[in-house]
């Protein structure tokens, strides 16, 4: 973590809702940095409120990067993400800026950090096809249940409702005969190709999850129905990974009558409490990580900030 031949990287990520946006502004600030977006839902345009995207407002003349990219019927995964990061870490580079990569996608992060290799998950679009079929006719918890079978530590790691990741884990067993948590796991323990500096932002539980519900109610009050109703409009499906997204797929089930607002509501800041937990084992599980607890700093940002600045300056990254 302290090669300084290597070119740095700053890492700023936490739990959804613990003030990631706030914080890594202030940050890019400091060290003169741009901000790459490690985010799986900001990269769709007119998928603002469910995803809380930063507003211009919000930037401050801090260029952000992977934000508004794609339309939300484009195909977008990690392998995606990480070549878009890739290319977007060299511009950084090129500008003589520091990039911080920030955002709540554990496993994006790690694809990046560790340069992790995709190559392996051999493309048959017979055996594909074979497996959206079975999908189709039995439901995604069927193949969910396949794939918990062979690998019960993918299955624990993907949703049942993303189908695609849920497919590729099944192919990639198909084709190499090894789990794809396995690969991910050796690809995950490569010496990264940066200087980095990997800080999580977080805070006690209960705080989080009032911060996660108060989002919520910013959001109903912003217009997520609105803005679900318009992109069903354009010809958005519940069945496209960007309309998988927490707060989308609940507004469809709203929209077509399917559950009452009120269930809604329920059920997004359950499972948004759900998938906060989820991101907080994945970051314990990851080496070389700086906790950066928010009631130990006073939630002072400066005090975390100035924290930050000491680390960064003992391990040669700025």
């Amino acid at each position: 973590m302290t090669n300084s031949s290597k070119k740095p990287l700053i890492i700023l990520t936490g739990p959804t809702a613990v003030g990631k946006t706030n914080l890594s502004i202030k940050l890019a600030k400091l060290v003169n940095g741009e901000i790459i977006s490690a985010d799986s839902m900001q990269v769709y345009k007119g998928m603002d409120i469910g995803s809380a995207k930063i507003t211009t407002k919000e930037m401050d003349n801090i260029p952000h990067h992977l934000i508004d990219i794609l339309d939300p019927w484009d195909e977008f995964n990690v392998v995606v993400f990480q070549q878009k990061c890739k290319e977007a870490i060299a511009g950084i580079y090129e500008r003589g800026h520091i990039p911080i990569l920030t955002g709540g996608t554990g496993f994006y992060i790690q694809a990046v950090l560790k340069d992790v290799d995709f190559t392996e998950n051999d493309d048959n679009s017979e055996y594909r096809h074979h497996l959206e079929a079975l999908g189709q006719e039995n439901g995604a918890e069927y193949l969910h249940k396949m794939l918990m079978e062979i690998d019960p530590v993918s299955a624990e790691a993907i949703h049942a409702n993303n189908m695609k990741r849920v497919i590729r884990a099944l192919e990639f067993y198909h084709f190499t005969g090894k789990k794809i948590s396995e690969h991910n796991e050796q690809e995950a323990e490569k010496d990264p190709p940066y200087n980095f500096c990997y800080f999580v932002l977080n805070d006690d539980r209960d705080k989080l999850y009032s911060r996660i519900d108060q989002r919520v109610d910013i959001m109903l009050k912003n217009g997520l129905e609105d803005e679900v109703y318009h992109l069903l409009e354009k010809g958005c499906t519940r069945d496209m990974v960007s309309m998988q997204g927490l707060g989308y797929k609940e507004m469809i089930d709203y929209l077509e009558g399917k559950i009452t607002l009120d269930e809604a509501i329920y059920i997004i800041k359950r499972d948004t409490r759900h998938f906060a937990k989820r991101q907080i084992t994945w970051f314990k599980r990851e080496k070389d990580v700086i906790w950066l607890n928010k009631p130990e700093f006073n939630y002072n940002d400066e005090k975390i900030l100035h924290y930050i600045q000491c680390v960064l300056e003992k391990l040669n990254i700025i």
